[in-house]
C-alpha cells in the first residue's frame, strides 16, 4: 500500500501528465476548449462526491467562493495559454514564481529573500535562451502565476466558510460556467468529437480528480512542511512528462533554471513552516503548497 509521499508524487505525476496529454491534442482543438473539458469533467465528479449545502449561505460565502472560481478558471486557462506557445516545464516554471512570492512575501525574515533571489536567477537564466521562448507565452505563464497565488489566498478563506470539498466543489462549477462560451466559440465542431470528449474527461481526472483525492488522503498523515517541498518538484515533473509523452526536449540551462526555482521553492517551504504544524484545513489539498498547477 502506498504510503502519503507515494500518493503525493502519484498527484503530481498525473497532473502534468495530464497537462501533457492536453498540449498534445492542441492542434485539433483550442487550449480554451481543452481546459472548459477539464474544468467540467472536475465540477461534475467534485459535485457528485461533495453534494455541497448551499442553503443559508452568506453573501460573503457566495462572494468568496465565486472568488475562489474565477482564480481557478483564470489560473487554467492562463497556464494552457502558456504551455501552447512554450515548453511545459518552462511554463510552470515561470509559473510557480507567483505562489513562491506569495510564501515569501508573508515572512518577515530577511534571509527569505535569499529564495527570491535564487528563483530570480532562474527566471534570468531563461532568458539567456530566449529563441523559442514566446513572449506572449511568458505573459500568460505570469499571469497564471499571479491566479495562482489568489486562488492559494480565496482557497484558504473558502476553506473557513465551506465545509470539506464543498467549497472545491462549487467554485469548480463556477469555473466551468465562466469558460463555457469562450470555449464553445474557439472550439468549433471539434468539441462534438467523441474521442476529443474522451481525452478531454481523462485529462480533467489527471489533471484535477485524481490529484486532489490522492494528496486529500496524504495530508491526514503527512505535515504541510513536507507537503510543500514534494509539491516544489512540479516543474521538473512537468518537464520530464514533456520529454516522455511530447518528446519536448530542453536545454542545459533551462534544465539549471528549473533546479533553481525547485530550490528556492523547497527553501521558501522548508523556513516557512513551524516544526509539528499540522495539516491546515483548505478548500484543496494543493494550495497547502507553496505552489500549485492546478494545471
Amino acid at each position: 500500500m502506498l504510503g502519503p509521499v507515494g500518493l503525493v508524487l502519484i498527484g503530481i505525476l498525473s497532473v502534468q501528465a495530464g497537462a501533457a496529454i492536453a498540449k498534445g491534442l492542441f492542434g485539433e482543438i483550442s487550449p480554451t476548449a481543452m481546459v472548459w473539458l477539464r474544468l467540467v469533467t472536475s465540477a461534475l465528479v467534485l459535485a457528485a462526491l461533495a453534494r455541497p449545502r448551499l442553503a443559508g449561505r452568506s453573501r460573503q460565502d457566495w462572494a468568496v467562493v465565486l472568488g475562489f472560481g474565477l482564480s481557478l478558471a483564470t489560473m487554467n486557462w492562463a497556464i494552457y495559454q502558456s504551455f501552447s506557445r512554450i515548453p511545459l516545464g518552462i511554463a510552470v516554471t515561470i509559473e510557480f514564481i507567483g505562489p513562491l512570492t506569495l510564501a515569501v512575501v508573508g515572512s518577515r525574515r530577511a534571509r527569505d529573500l535569499v529564495w527570491v533571489l535564487l528563483a530570480g536567477l532562474g527566471v534570468a537564466l531563461l532568458g539567456f535562451q530566449r529563441a523559442g521562448l514566446d513572449l506572449l507565452g511568458v505573459g500568460y505563464a505570469l499571469l497564471a502565476g499571479l491566479a495562482w497565488a489568489a486562488y492559494i489566498l480565496l482557497s484558504a478563506s473558502t476553506g473557513r466558510r465551506w465545509a470539506g470539498f464543498d467549497g472545491l466543489a462549487v467554485a469548480s462549477v463556477a469555473a466551468a460556467a465562466a469558460m463555457a462560451l469562450p470555449a464553445l466559440v474557439t472550439a468549433g465542431t471539434s468539441l462534438w468529437d467523441g474521442r476529443i470528449l474522451l481525452i478531454g474527461a481523462l485529462v480533467g481526472l489527471l489533471s484535477s480528480v485524481i490529484p486532489y483525492s490522492c494528496e486529500l488522503v496524504a495530508l491526514r498523515s503527512l505535515r504541510p512542511a513536507v507537503f510543500g517541498i514534494l509539491m516544489s518538484l512540479e516543474p521538473a515533473a512537468a518537464a520530464l512528462a514533456a520529454i516522455v509523452l511530447l518528446d519536448e526536449h530542453l536545454s542545459p540551462v533551462q534544465w539549471l533554471a528549473i533546479g533553481c526555482v525547485v530550490a528556492a521553492s523547497i527553501g521558501a517551504t522548508r523556513s516557512g513552516s513551524a516544526p509539528g504544524e499540522p495539516p491546515g484545513r483548505t478548500a484543496s489539498a494543493r494550495s497547502a503548497a507553496p505552489g500549485t498547477i492546478a494545471t
